[in-house]
Protein backbone atom coordinates (compact mmCIF):
# COMPACT_ATOMS: atom_id res chain seq x y z
CA UNK A 1 0.00 0.00 0.00
CA UNK A 2 1.34 3.47 -0.95
CA UNK A 3 1.72 6.27 0.61
CA UNK A 4 -0.41 9.65 0.17
CA UNK A 5 2.16 11.02 -0.58
CA UNK A 6 4.83 9.24 -1.21
CA UNK A 7 6.59 9.97 1.85
CA UNK A 8 6.42 7.97 4.79
CA UNK A 9 7.50 9.31 8.34
CA UNK A 10 10.98 8.07 10.20
CA UNK A 11 10.76 4.54 11.39
CA UNK A 12 10.51 4.61 15.04
CA UNK A 13 10.67 1.77 17.98
CA UNK A 14 7.43 0.64 19.60
CA UNK A 15 9.34 -0.64 22.76
CA UNK A 16 7.44 -4.00 22.53
CA UNK A 17 10.66 -5.88 20.50
CA UNK A 18 9.62 -6.20 17.29
CA UNK A 19 11.40 -4.16 14.11
CA UNK A 20 10.87 -0.51 13.79
CA UNK A 21 7.80 0.50 11.82
CA UNK A 22 6.38 3.49 10.34
CA UNK A 23 4.25 6.19 11.61
CA UNK A 24 1.14 6.63 9.85
CA UNK A 25 -0.90 9.06 11.86
CA UNK A 26 1.07 11.93 13.66
CA UNK A 27 -0.70 13.92 16.07
CA UNK A 28 1.30 17.11 17.24
CA UNK A 29 0.74 20.06 19.85
CA UNK A 30 -3.22 19.38 19.31
CA UNK A 31 -5.23 22.05 20.91
CA UNK A 32 -9.55 21.53 21.09
CA UNK A 33 -11.49 23.56 22.87
CA UNK A 34 -15.66 24.95 22.82
CA UNK A 35 -15.98 27.37 24.09
CA UNK A 36 -13.96 28.71 26.87
CA UNK A 37 -13.30 24.90 27.92
CA UNK A 38 -10.32 23.36 26.67
CA UNK A 39 -10.64 19.41 26.06
CA UNK A 40 -7.42 18.98 24.35
CA UNK A 41 -4.42 21.25 25.27
CA UNK A 42 -0.92 20.09 23.26
CA UNK A 43 -1.43 16.51 23.22
CA UNK A 44 1.42 14.50 20.70
CA UNK A 45 0.35 10.66 19.71
CA UNK A 46 1.57 8.41 17.69
CA UNK A 47 0.00 5.35 16.10
CA UNK A 48 2.67 3.06 13.56
CA UNK A 49 1.88 0.95 10.92
CA UNK A 50 -0.05 -2.56 11.88
CA UNK A 51 -0.29 -2.27 15.45
CA UNK A 52 -3.57 -2.03 17.33
CA UNK A 53 -3.74 1.10 19.41
CA UNK A 54 -5.97 1.12 22.51
CA UNK A 55 -6.93 4.50 23.63
CA UNK A 56 -7.90 4.68 26.88
CA UNK A 57 -9.08 7.28 29.39
CA UNK A 58 -11.84 8.28 32.19
CA UNK A 59 -15.49 9.34 30.67
CA UNK A 60 -15.53 12.94 29.41
CA UNK A 61 -11.80 13.07 29.17
CA UNK A 62 -11.73 13.54 25.16
CA UNK A 63 -11.19 10.15 23.45
CA UNK A 64 -14.33 10.75 21.35
CA UNK A 65 -13.34 14.18 20.49
CA UNK A 66 -10.06 13.10 19.37
CA UNK A 67 -10.76 10.63 17.47
CA UNK A 68 -13.28 12.83 15.70
CA UNK A 69 -10.50 15.96 15.40
CA UNK A 70 -8.82 13.56 13.32
CA UNK A 71 -10.89 12.65 10.87
CA UNK A 72 -11.87 15.83 10.47
CA UNK A 73 -15.11 16.30 12.33
CA UNK A 74 -14.09 18.81 15.03
CA UNK A 75 -12.01 21.61 14.02
CA UNK A 76 -8.98 21.64 16.33
CA UNK A 77 -7.77 25.30 17.44
CA UNK A 78 -3.76 24.46 17.06
CA UNK A 79 -1.43 21.96 16.53
CA UNK A 80 -0.78 19.23 13.75
CA UNK A 81 -2.23 16.04 12.38
CA UNK A 82 -0.23 14.11 9.64
CA UNK A 83 -1.91 10.84 7.89
CA UNK A 84 0.35 8.98 6.11
CA UNK A 85 2.95 11.58 6.03
CA UNK A 86 0.30 14.36 4.81
CA UNK A 87 0.07 17.29 7.03
CA UNK A 88 -4.29 17.74 6.85
CA UNK A 89 -3.82 21.26 6.98
CA UNK A 90 -1.68 22.02 3.66
CA UNK A 91 -3.72 18.24 1.79
CA UNK A 92 -4.85 19.21 -1.72
CA UNK A 93 -8.42 17.95 -2.15
CA UNK A 94 -7.36 14.76 -4.40
CA UNK A 95 -5.10 14.32 -1.24
CA UNK A 96 -8.18 14.15 0.89
CA UNK A 97 -10.00 12.21 -1.15
CA UNK A 98 -7.20 9.83 -1.46
CA UNK A 99 -6.72 9.79 2.47
CA UNK A 100 -10.38 9.64 2.91
CA UNK A 101 -10.04 6.05 1.00
CA UNK A 102 -7.53 5.07 3.21
CA UNK A 103 -9.60 5.15 6.31
CA UNK A 104 -11.99 3.16 7.87
CA UNK A 105 -14.52 4.32 11.02
CA UNK A 106 -16.82 2.25 13.27
CA UNK A 107 -18.70 4.86 15.42
CA UNK A 108 -20.01 3.63 18.51
CA UNK A 109 -23.43 2.04 18.82
CA UNK A 110 -22.93 1.07 14.28
CA UNK A 111 -24.12 3.82 13.54
CA UNK A 112 -26.13 2.30 10.71
CA UNK A 113 -28.20 3.68 7.66
CA UNK A 114 -31.51 2.31 9.58
CA UNK A 115 -33.57 2.76 5.77
CA UNK A 116 -30.97 1.20 4.12
CA UNK A 117 -30.18 -3.01 4.09
CA UNK A 118 -26.96 -4.32 5.45
CA UNK A 119 -25.54 -4.70 2.25
CA UNK A 120 -26.81 -1.19 1.23
CA UNK A 121 -24.83 0.22 4.54
CA UNK A 122 -21.67 -1.75 3.08
CA UNK A 123 -21.76 -0.10 -0.40
CA UNK A 124 -22.09 3.28 0.92
CA UNK A 125 -18.57 4.38 0.71
CA UNK A 126 -18.34 2.12 -2.47
CA UNK A 127 -20.90 4.41 -3.95
CA UNK A 128 -19.31 7.66 -2.98
CA UNK A 129 -15.56 6.87 -3.74
CA UNK A 130 -15.91 4.16 -6.65
CA UNK A 131 -17.63 3.97 -10.33
CA UNK A 132 -18.45 0.02 -10.24
CA UNK A 133 -21.17 -2.22 -11.85
CA UNK A 134 -24.26 -2.77 -9.15
CA UNK A 135 -23.23 -6.69 -9.86
CA UNK A 136 -19.71 -6.06 -8.74
CA UNK A 137 -20.76 -4.09 -6.08
CA UNK A 138 -23.26 -6.70 -4.43
CA UNK A 139 -20.07 -9.27 -4.52
CA UNK A 140 -18.13 -7.01 -3.09
CA UNK A 141 -20.06 -6.18 -0.40
CA UNK A 142 -21.03 -9.59 0.08
CA UNK A 143 -17.51 -10.56 0.73
CA UNK A 144 -17.00 -8.08 3.27
CA UNK A 145 -19.91 -8.73 5.27
CA UNK A 146 -18.84 -12.54 5.18
CA UNK A 147 -15.37 -11.30 6.38
CA UNK A 148 -16.58 -9.72 9.43
CA UNK A 149 -18.36 -13.10 10.55
CA UNK A 150 -22.05 -12.71 9.06
CA UNK A 151 -24.12 -15.24 7.02
CA UNK A 152 -24.92 -14.13 3.53
CA UNK A 153 -28.23 -14.31 4.81
CA UNK A 154 -27.57 -10.72 6.95
CA UNK A 155 -27.22 -8.51 3.54
CA UNK A 156 -30.70 -7.99 3.19
CA UNK A 157 -31.75 -7.73 6.97
CA UNK A 158 -32.31 -4.17 7.73
CA UNK A 159 -30.52 -2.55 11.72
CA UNK A 160 -33.50 -3.05 13.41
CA UNK A 161 -33.64 -6.67 12.49
CA UNK A 162 -30.46 -7.32 13.40
CA UNK A 163 -28.48 -7.79 17.35
CA UNK A 164 -26.11 -5.90 18.84
CA UNK A 165 -23.56 -7.82 17.81
CA UNK A 166 -24.40 -8.10 14.38
CA UNK A 167 -24.84 -4.38 13.90
CA UNK A 168 -21.32 -3.81 15.29
CA UNK A 169 -20.17 -6.56 12.97
CA UNK A 170 -22.06 -4.78 9.41
CA UNK A 171 -20.76 -1.60 10.89
CA UNK A 172 -17.00 -3.11 10.71
CA UNK A 173 -17.91 -4.26 7.29
CA UNK A 174 -18.89 -1.19 6.18
CA UNK A 175 -15.88 -0.11 7.43
CA UNK A 176 -13.55 -2.23 5.46
CA UNK A 177 -15.86 -1.75 2.37
CA UNK A 178 -12.86 0.38 0.28
CA UNK A 179 -9.86 -1.55 2.10
CA UNK A 180 -8.80 0.98 3.73
CA UNK A 181 -5.02 1.02 5.63
CA UNK A 182 -5.99 2.62 9.30
CA UNK A 183 -9.92 1.37 11.08
CA UNK A 184 -10.51 3.70 13.35
CA UNK A 185 -12.74 1.78 16.21
CA UNK A 186 -14.89 3.98 18.74
CA UNK A 187 -16.21 1.80 21.62
CA UNK A 188 -16.83 -1.21 19.40
CA UNK A 189 -17.45 -3.55 22.30
CA UNK A 190 -19.86 -1.53 24.18
CA UNK A 191 -23.08 -2.98 24.77
CA UNK A 192 -22.28 -6.68 23.63
CA UNK A 193 -22.01 -9.35 26.55
CA UNK A 194 -18.27 -10.67 27.72
CA UNK A 195 -18.78 -13.47 25.11
CA UNK A 196 -19.68 -11.14 22.07
CA UNK A 197 -17.04 -8.70 22.90
CA UNK A 198 -14.35 -11.57 22.98
CA UNK A 199 -15.33 -12.35 20.16
CA UNK A 200 -15.13 -9.07 18.71
CA UNK A 201 -11.58 -8.28 19.61
CA UNK A 202 -10.65 -11.75 17.85
CA UNK A 203 -11.74 -10.99 15.05
CA UNK A 204 -10.35 -7.41 15.07
CA UNK A 205 -6.61 -9.44 15.43
CA UNK A 206 -7.48 -11.80 12.86
CA UNK A 207 -8.35 -8.63 10.32
CA UNK A 208 -5.50 -6.79 11.11
CA UNK A 209 -2.97 -9.95 10.79
CA UNK A 210 -4.61 -11.25 7.23
CA UNK A 211 -5.36 -7.16 5.84
CA UNK A 212 -2.34 -5.32 7.32
CA UNK A 213 -4.63 -3.10 8.81
CA UNK A 214 -3.62 -0.47 11.19
CA UNK A 215 -5.67 -0.22 14.34
CA UNK A 216 -6.83 2.85 17.00
CA UNK A 217 -9.68 1.41 19.29
CA UNK A 218 -11.10 3.66 21.62
CA UNK A 219 -12.38 1.65 24.59
CA UNK A 220 -13.35 1.52 28.19
CA UNK A 221 -13.49 -2.16 27.61
CA UNK A 222 -10.39 -3.54 29.86
CA UNK A 223 -10.29 -7.21 28.79
CA UNK A 224 -9.68 -5.58 24.94
CA UNK A 225 -7.25 -3.52 26.21
CA UNK A 226 -5.31 -6.48 28.19
CA UNK A 227 -5.68 -8.91 25.18
CA UNK A 228 -6.21 -7.14 22.05
CA UNK A 229 -3.81 -4.45 22.18
CA UNK A 230 -0.24 -3.81 20.95
CA UNK A 231 -0.29 -0.62 22.82
CA UNK A 232 -1.84 1.45 25.28
CA UNK A 233 -2.30 5.20 25.18
CA UNK A 234 -3.98 6.75 28.39
CA UNK A 235 -5.49 10.21 28.31
CA UNK A 236 -6.24 12.87 31.23
CA UNK A 237 -5.48 16.62 31.76
CA UNK A 238 -6.14 17.24 28.25
CA UNK A 239 -2.80 14.97 27.30
CA UNK A 240 -1.70 11.63 26.54
CA UNK A 241 -0.74 10.88 30.44
CA UNK A 242 0.99 7.49 29.38
CA UNK A 243 1.89 4.88 26.56
CA UNK A 244 3.02 1.40 26.34
CA UNK A 245 2.59 -2.05 26.20
CA UNK A 246 0.39 -3.99 29.17
CA UNK A 247 3.38 -3.56 31.19
CA UNK A 248 4.09 -0.03 31.32
CA UNK A 249 0.23 0.69 32.52
CA UNK A 250 0.91 -2.06 35.12
CA UNK A 251 4.05 -0.26 36.24
CA UNK A 252 2.77 3.32 35.87
CA UNK A 253 2.40 5.22 39.38
CA UNK A 254 -0.29 7.92 38.07
CA UNK A 255 -3.28 8.02 39.78
CA UNK A 256 -5.98 6.95 37.53
CA UNK A 257 -3.95 4.57 35.58
CA UNK A 258 -2.42 2.77 38.50
CA UNK A 259 -6.58 2.50 39.49
CA UNK A 260 -7.91 1.64 36.73
CA UNK A 261 -5.11 -1.43 35.75
CA UNK A 262 -4.42 -2.02 39.10
CA UNK A 263 -7.83 -1.07 41.44
CA UNK A 264 -10.30 -3.37 43.04
CA UNK A 265 -11.78 -4.32 39.46
CA UNK A 266 -8.18 -4.74 37.83
CA UNK A 267 -7.74 -8.26 36.86
CA UNK A 268 -4.26 -10.35 37.88
CA UNK A 269 -2.21 -10.84 34.43
CA UNK A 270 0.84 -12.30 33.37
CA UNK A 271 2.62 -9.40 32.05
CA UNK A 272 5.79 -11.50 31.38
CA UNK A 273 3.82 -13.91 29.29
CA UNK A 274 2.77 -10.52 27.48
CA UNK A 275 6.04 -9.54 26.96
Amino acid sequence: MSEANGQSAAPHGNGDGREDRDVVLEVRDLTVGFGDVLVLENLSLELYRGEILGFVGASGSGKSVLLRTVLGLVPKRAGTIRLFGVDLDQASEAQNILIDMRVGVLFQHGALFSALTVLENVQVPMREYLDLPKALMDELALLKIELVGLPRSAAGKYPSELSGGMIKRAALARSLALDPDIVFLDEPTSGLDPIGAADFDELVGKLRDTMGLTVYMVTHDLDSLLTACDRIAVLGDRRVLVEGPVQTMMESEEPWVKSYFRGKRARRIDVDARA
